[in-house]
């Protein structure tokens, strides 16, 4: 009977801040806050549903917002980062070598966090851990790692592009660079303005797309002949929208609601990423990988921050 009463306080409490999250009052970062309140309150009464639901939520609106773009500002803003994309990434996983060995950090685990930090966070750590044969714990500690920076960022970034008076441009150049997960560098240029949103998805998307080299990377660096790749392919339906967009103009009010749809369902998407935390992931991540992961996130933020705003 405690165990059922306890299962019905997390279902209610759930439930009404899921509800809370489909209203105008909640933004991306207080629906994070929400959802890591709960997880290390009284937890998610459905954890075991909880990364499947985010996977499909998060490509869905993603894919949405696809809706609010003309597709000539989407590939204008895709070659805006390829170059940028392309150095940034192999220098992230360049100095996320170097500072594993130093700190004698597992190999996987050392592989993990950079790919995370390189390309998109949680996205790029599930498609790269199954062709490393990476364990569930070396898989929960780099995602441990690669999430508590990822909160961070969603509250930081907005405060500090305005205190150094970036353009909406450059910000969302920044978010889509500098930050991990997809859901955050949308959460944090949606709160910067909407031409920061237009470029941060689109490059943050292009960005993606290089699971697909650094997943066979993986494969030959880590002796795997066997590895199956997982293209992201969301973000060709993402492109599919922004040309539908341009082809058909005359639906703008259809194409409105679809991308409010969207943007709550990133706000959704959030709110479910802080819930399924749990306090046995932060306990397990230790402080060597932390060090690791902070070390690459500045690294790559003061840098890519340098070259944007020079």
């Amino acid at each position: 009977m405690p165990e059922l009463k306890e299962k019905n306080i997390q279902a209610a409490l759930f439930s009404a801040l899921l509800l809370f999250c489909l209203t105008p009052y909640a933004s991306p970062p207080l629906a994070l806050a929400l959802g890591l309140g709960l997880a290390l309150t009284v937890g998610h009464p459905w954890r075991s549903h909880n990364g499947r639901v985010v996977k499909y939520l998060l490509q869905f609106s993603v894919v949405g917002l696809g809706f609010g773009m003309n597709f000539g500002e989407v590939v204008a803003a895709g070659r805006t980062g390829v170059a940028f994309t392309a150095v940034s990434i192999f220098g992230t996983l360049t100095a996320g070598w170097l500072i594993g060995k130093w700190l004698k950090i597992e190999r996987n685990t050392s592989h993990l966090i950079s790919s995370g930090t390189a390309i998109c966070g949680g996205s790029a750590i599930a498609a790269i851990a199954p062709i490393i044969n990476a364990g569930e714990k070396e898989i929960s500690v780099a995602m441990g790692t690669i999430f508590i920076l990822n909160s961070i960022a969603l509250f930081l970034f907005p405060p500090i592009g305005r205190h150094l008076g970036l353009s909406q441009h450059q910000f969302g150049l920044w978010a889509a660079i500098a930050i991990h997960d997809t859901s955050s560098v949308v959460g944090a240029a949606a709160r910067y303005g909407p031409e920061a949103l237009k470029i941060a998805t689109t490059v943050k998307l292009t960005r993606a797309l290089w699971i697909i080299p650094l997943s066979l990377l993986a494969a030959i660096t880590f002796k795997n002949k066997s590895a199956k790749m997982s293209p992201p392919y969301f973000i060709f339906f993402f492109a599919a929208a922004s040309l539908f967009v341009s082809a058909f103009p005359s639906y703008v009010g259809a194409y409105s609601d679809i991308t409010w749809g969207a943007k709550t369902g990133l706000t959704l998407t959030l709110f479910l990423i802080g819930a399924g935390l749990s306090r046995d992931t932060i306990k397990a991540v230790g402080v060597k990988p932390v060090i690791q992961g902070v070390a690459l996130w500045l690294l790559i933020s003061c840098v890519s921050l340098f070259v944007i705003t020079r």
